[in-house]
């Protein structure tokens, strides 16, 4: 045990003799990896989303050295809650924080977030199906992750890790599982989130020809707590409320703590340039919609909303948009989204890291303790 050192930064020192000991180099080499991210400053940007937010709080429970971005100070709360619902306490973590002011599209701000910066977990994104939006979309999640990649470059990031989605992959020709190579066709009508996503995606690609090291993770549905107006947190609270609804098409989805604990272990290790789907099980709508119904204690969705009801709804929440000018809820792609089936294969991040992902079920559970926790029923 070395003195004035981390618990954490001791473990891998004492495992680096044991290694040596054993004459195990690659291990060695591994574990240097893991010592020089211990010592340096992390930055995450897009603190205060659903993966940014959950993020802070593993990092800042390790004893990471952290600074995360935030755009506007109402959205700390965001982070706030997410830590709530691991710790009552978590004002001690939280404010180990060194929060920055950033706009990802002002490259001077950007710029002085990365100031003695040696990893980077880029989680910041507009994630929206509103076609309106389109310009807004492409200009944070294209724009906005070319000046992030450039400005790596320029400050010589030791490595990246962006967040990425499941909709910039591409569809299955004969109904096969997805995996990472199954190819995008610009042709299909994509939407406008996942083709902003690939815009953001190429981006990174092209960094890493310049000389950056990243590697990308593609998430699907993410099941974590904390944030309940929007993503998974949006189901949980909608459901809790009452759901008569479901649908016929299927969604992968993945626990928070596996895509953390993933982007954690890819970003300490040697892989670069390369990509990975973070899927723990292919689940059908209505069997993850009455799941989570079934653990909130409420009535199960018990209607199925077939293509054509679907197709009858986004037409008609695009006349409510165009008369009162309030957001989209259900957009076309959405709504094709809801009724199609795929599978995806999550193989190639076992197989790199060895790792085995959550119980999906088990994870659902945890969210919806977490949800009553801070919506309590009413008695």
């Amino acid at each position: 045990m070395l003195r004035g050192l981390p618990r954490n930064q001791n473990i891998f020192f004492n495992e680096c003799l044991v290694s040596l000991h054993r004459g195990s180099l690659l291990k060695f080499n591994a574990i240097i990896l893991n010592i020089h991210y211990f010592s340096c400053m992390i930055l995450v940007t897009g603190g205060t989303g659903l993966v940014g937010a959950h993020l802070l709080y593993r990092l800042t429970s390790d004893g990471e050295t952290i600074r995360a971005t935030y755009r506007t100070e109402k959205k700390l709360q965001n982070t706030k809650n997410v830590f709530s619902c691991y710790t009552k306490n978590f004002d001690k973590l939280f404010n180990k924080i060194e929060w920055v002011k950033v706009d990802i599209l002002d490259v001077p701000s950007l710029d002085t977030a990365l100031k003695d910066v040696t990893y980077v977990y880029h989680c910041a994104a507009f994630v929206s199906f509103e076609p309106n939006k389109h310009q807004l979309i492409r200009r944070i999640n294209i724009e906005g992750t070319a000046n992030l990649v450039n400005l790596c470059i320029t400050n010589k990031i030791t490595k990246l890790c962006h967040v990425s989605s499941i909709a910039t992959l591409g569809n299955p020709i004969h109904n096969e599982a997805i995996d990472e190579e199954t190819i995008w066709n610009p042709e299909d009508d994509n939407s406008i989130y996942g083709i902003t996503k690939y815009g953001a995606e190429m981006e990174v690609w092209r960094g890493t020809q310049e000389g950056l090291n990243a590697v990308i993770v593609n998430p699907g549905v993410i099941i974590g707590g904390g944030i309940w107006r929007y993503g998974s947190g949006s189901i949980f609270k909608k459901i809790h409320k009452g759901q008569r609804y479901y649908t016929s098409g299927s969604v992968g989805v993945v626990p928070i703590k596996d895509v953390i604990a993933i982007m954690i272990a890819l970003l300490k290790s040697d892989i670069t340039n390369q990509r990975y789907i973070l899927i723990a099980e292919n689940w059908t709508y209505k069997t993850f919609m009455q799941a989570i119904a079934k653990s909130l204690k409420v009535k199960s969705p018990y209607k199925i909303a077939k293509p054509q009801l679907l197709n009858i709804m986004w037409r008609l929440d695009w006349l409510k948009h165009k008369l009162t000018g309030k957001r989209r809820v259900l957009t076309k792609h959405l709504a094709h989204t809801l009724s199609t089936n795929k599978n995806y294969d999550n193989s190639k991040i076992c197989n790199a890291l060895n790792y085995e992902f959550s119980p999906v079920i088990d994870c659902i559970s945890e969210v919806s303790t977490q949800y009553l926790y801070q919506f309590p029923p009413d008695l």
